[in-house]
């Protein structure tokens, strides 16, 4: 196909893009970045607003959406709003107006919808068809003014209308119901205030504008959450955060069983059940928590066994809420279970602050408290005296024609002898009585209703008070103290509304002092048991309840061709040291084990021993016990329990072995224990004191007992002065102990000599 060379002109000099491409990616980036700061995610100081927002308050402000009005479909709204004011899409619109409603999201809330808004459990909101919606008294005040002259308005993006660039109200929002927005390489995070608390704080600041912080923070205690809750930071913290703009809040759940007469809230939480049972209730949450998730939370932590003494949870809640936690015993320690579920799920949470806005100038600086508050009542100066100059114009504009109705009056037969004859009155009355054309126009538009004498007296005492009010405004915009007092009384005005008295300005977060949520133990949270412990030989393990008598041992059942290996006496909220030949410890909490109606579970599934290990001893642990190790080899040390205790199923390599040797004895040493008497496959038997036992937390230890063929057959500790003791041989159960110790009484290390008589055959002291 042939072309033209008309359809693929030459470049012409001018037509090429001689930027270098950082240059031109960094200068459409920042227009980009100072878009998204300025006009979508960064609140105005002014009024607390984002452009969406303020858009949305003027289309209902102009549906006439008032409190005294009736619901219009948000559907309505959000049309109007995306057509005439806000280019953007339908569902991010809606999504803003939804906030603007929800009680649970605002400390304020600037509309009022009716219909399914979303709720605490975290449900959204109905579709925009389904849902109605009208202003609130907060907006009415936000926006008051604004017909006033109080503020500029701009074109909207099509030019076809006008909208303001800021709302000039009273009210406090920034601070009253806060902001979050994440721009491009700033954000902000702003928690809501009460706004009785933040009038009083500016109220100090128009009396002294070099009020210290300390002097605001008497009145601004803290955020005022709408969700209520308990914040948990000192003083210190919460006055750092407000003199730099940064920092964080800790806010933790109410646990209360309700209020009581005089609005108090019951501070523990417990409700009492019969039979001395009971359960924790939480009547309100950290701000920003979905219901719904933080007791899935809750129910994920009991599936999982990570809060053993918690048996429960269940969502009561109607209008108020009500989570309910059962805990698994009556003699769970209440605060443990608090503690654990700050610690573990969002009924303690974190609210970061950062006091990033625009200010008058629409530059993004963060701010201290002060600071925030001297240019926000700068602000509201700048629209008082703006008020008051459209107000002096009005005025001016009145008393000109008030002007010329007295003028009519007073030579009213010649008025109206101009009118009844000449063509143009008009321009004949404005060159005889010096009038205005608005005054002439006026006097030609009068009814003739209005010529009664009754209506000059009107005009002239219409003129006296409008000459007064206006003499009021000038002495208003020319003094500095004036717009004070007047900013004054109007905050004192506002605060009567919102006061801390009223329904909607009492304080719901309240501020407590805590510590950080500790790590509590697991052991603190089982419900301590008398258990015993039984191994078999092939390593089924089973906890049977309460302390079984030793001489009943033998009563255990256990799988056809298996016995008994060992057996203890512990609590549930034991650590159960398990020794392997192969010189590792394992550790099995007594509270994990299966019960005693069945054989058990292998304890291999529980801790990886290795296949070829034989266990040599199951001890429940004692963190100041003391335990005597002792190897085939004849090597033994000593070693506190505490340190061996192993966090892992793979357990902790303690006893150091030499080839072929492996650990034979790991035995608990008695609390006043003095001696050791080790005994060699070879019947060779020697005691030694204790002292000569170093202590270890791994090693190989030292010579216990030396031999020429053959290795350690049994170690034990004992007090020398009460003698050696071992068991009989047969079924008789019986003990023998031996006093005279003398001839066995040698150096640690040495060969020994042959035991005393009657010394088991199996070389064993047990």
């Amino acid at each position: 196909m042939a072309t033209n060379d008309d359809d693929f002109p030459s470049p012409q000099p001018g037509d090429s893009i001689d930027t270098p491409f950082d240059s031109a990616l960094s200068e459409r980036y920042l227009v980009y970045a100072l878009s998204t700061i300025t006009a979508r995610s960064l609140p105005d100081l002014r009024d607390g607003l984002k452009p969406v927002h303020r858009r949305l308050l003027w289309a209902m402000r102009a549906m006439r959406l008032d409190p005294s009005q009736g619901y219009k479909k948000s559907a309505r709204v959000v049309g109007d709003v995306i057509g005439k004011f806000h280019p953007h899409g339908d569902t991010a619109v809606y999504d803003a107006m939804v906030r603007l409603a929800q009680d649970f999201s605002l400390r304020y809330p600037l509309v009022d919808g009716q219909g399914n808004f979303g709720n605490i459990d975290g449900d959204n909101a109905a579709a925009y068809r389904y849902t109605e919606a009208r202003l609130t008294r907060v907006a009415i005040d936000l926006m008051q003014g604004l017909d006033e002259g109080t503020v500029d308005f701009k074109p909207t993006y099509n030019g076809e209308d006008e909208e303001p660039e800021i709302m000039p109200g009273l009210f406090p929002n920034l601070l009253a119901n806060g902001a979050s927005g994440i721009a491009v390489g700033m954000a902000t995070n702003i928690p809501p205030h009460n706004a009785a608390e933040v009038i009083d704080a500016a109220l100090v600041l128009i009396d002294n504008p070099r009020a210290e912080l300390a002097q605001l923070l008497e009145h601004v205690k803290g955020p005022d959450f709408p969700t209520g809750g308990i914040i948990v930071d000192s003083a210190e913290a919460i006055a750092q955060a407000y003199e730099t703009g940064r920092g964080g809040f800790r806010v933790r759940a109410r646990f209360s069983t309700g209020k009581d007469a005089d609005g108090v809230w019951e501070a523990s939480g417990v409700e009492k059940l019969a039979g001395g049972t009971w359960q924790l209730v939480i009547s309100e949450i950290p701000y920003g928590v979905a219901k719904g998730k933080l007791i899935e939370q809750v129910a994920q932590l009991i599936a999982d066994k990570k809060l053993p003494i918690l048996e429960d949870v269940r969502d009561e809640s109607a209008d108020d809420i009500r989570i309910v936690l059962v805990p698994k015993s009556r003699n769970v320690d209440p605060e443990i279970l608090k503690e654990s579920l700050f610690r573990l799920t969002e009924l303690e949470t974190r609210f970061a602050l950062n006091l990033n806005v625009l200010d008058a100038t629409r530059t993004p600086k963060v701010m201290g408290l002060h600071q925030l508050l001297t240019e926000w009542l700068q602000h509201q100066i700048v629209v008082l005296v703006r008020r008051a100059e459209h107000r002096i114009g009005k005025i001016d504009d009145r008393l000109e024609l008030v002007a010329g109705y007295l003028i009519a009056f007073l030579n009213l037969d010649r008025i109206i002898e101009i009118i009844r004859t000449e063509d143009e009155p008009k321009a004949v009355m404005m060159a005889e009585f010096e009038l205005t054309d608005r005054q002439a126009e006026a006097i030609l538009n009068m009814r003739l209703r209005s010529l009664r004498k009754l209506e000059e007296m009107e005009l002239k005492r219409e003129q006296t008070d409008l000459i007064a009010e206006r003499e009021d405004l000038a002495k208003l915009v020319a003094s500095k103290d004036r717009q004070k007092t007047r900013l004054r009384k109007d905050l004192e005005k506002l605060k009567a509304v919102y006061g801390l008295d009223t329904p909607l300005g009492a304080r719901r977060t309240t501020l407590a002092e805590a510590a950080p949520a500790r790590d509590i133990p697991l052991d603190a949270m089982i419900e301590k048991e008398p258990v015993t412990v039984i191994l078999s030989k092939r390593g089924w393990i089973r906890a049977q309840r309460g302390h079984v008598a030793a001489d009943q041992w033998g009563e255990f059942k256990f799988k056809e061709g298996d016995d008994l290996a060992f057996a203890a006496h512990a609590q549930t909220t034991d650590k159960l040291l398990v020794a392997a030949s192969d010189g590792r410890f394992y550790t099995v909490g007594a509270d994990k084990l299966p019960g005693g109606r069945g054989f058990g579970e292998p304890l291999r599934l529980m801790v990886d021993i290795d296949p070829d290990a034989r266990i040599v001893a199951l001890i429940p642990a004692q963190a100041d016990g003391r335990l005597l190790l002792a190897a085939t080899s004849g090597h033994g040390f000593l070693v506190q329990m505490g340190d061996i205790i192993a966090e892992t199923r793979k357990g902790r390599g303690v006893v150091n072995l030499k080839p072929k040797a492996q650990l034979a004895v790991a035995r608990p040493v008695g609390a006043g224990d003095d001696s050791v008497a080790v005994v060699g496959e070879n019947r060779k038997l020697v005691v030694f004191p204790l002292a000569e036992v170093p202590a270890m937390a791994r090693g190989q230890g030292v010579m216990l007992q030396r031999y020429r063929d053959g290795g350690l057959s049994d170690a034990t500790t004992f007090a020398f002065a009460d003698g050696l003791s071992w068991t009989m041989g047969g079924d008789s159960g019986r003990t023998r102990t031996e006093t005279d110790l003398a001839p066995w009484r040698v150096a640690r290390g040495a060969a020994g000599r042959m035991p005393p008589t009657g010394f088991p055959r199996n070389n064993r002291f047990n």
